[in-house]
């Protein structure tokens, strides 16, 4: 059976978006005094004391051919600073509620999408069963935040 990989925030674009972020902001990082923060950049919640800040992604213009009214921004966390990316076999992060699968074309139109009660292999596999789909997002119920992606293998 086919293993699907969460995929974090590229580094690159991670450096860019901490100079200045989609919605063309630059960055104010704050001590996040709480915790539990859903870092994008290294797919973990944050620990209290971090420093983190809230940008703007727009997660599909970085990949899509033609984006089109597709091409939303949202919030996210990342860490102000570089981190090491998630750790090695963590498997889905962010699984612990209800999630929405959406489904994206090479072109970076929206092929539909499937709510969840469990983030887990199957999901991912009735998600890419439509040939067309090349990326999966993982998003929260509440608000239609971006988590991570997930490609086709």
């Amino acid at each position: 059976m086919t293993t699907y990989t969460a995929r974090p925030i590229d580094p690159t674009v991670l450096k860019e978006l901490r100079s200045a972020d989609d919605a063309g902001r630059g960055m104010v990082p704050v001590l996040d005094e709480e915790g539990g923060a859903p870092l994008r950049c290294c797919l973990r919640r944050s620990e209290p004391g971090e420093r983190i800040a809230l940008v703007s992604y727009a997660p599909v213009r970085r990949w899509a051919a033609d984006a089109g009214a597709y091409d939303e921004v949202g919030p996210v966390f990342v860490h102000a600073e570089e981190c090491g990316g998630p750790a090695a076999g963590s498997g889905y992060p962010f699984a612990d509620a209800h999630r929405v699968l959406r489904r994206y074309s090479a072109e970076g139109h929206i092929l539909g999408g499937e709510l969840v009660d469990t983030l887990d292999d199957e999901a991912f596999r009735r998600a890419f069963d439509d040939p067309s789909v090349v990326v999966v997002h993982v998003r929260a119920v509440e608000y239609g935040c971006f988590f991570f992606e997930v490609r086709r293998a």
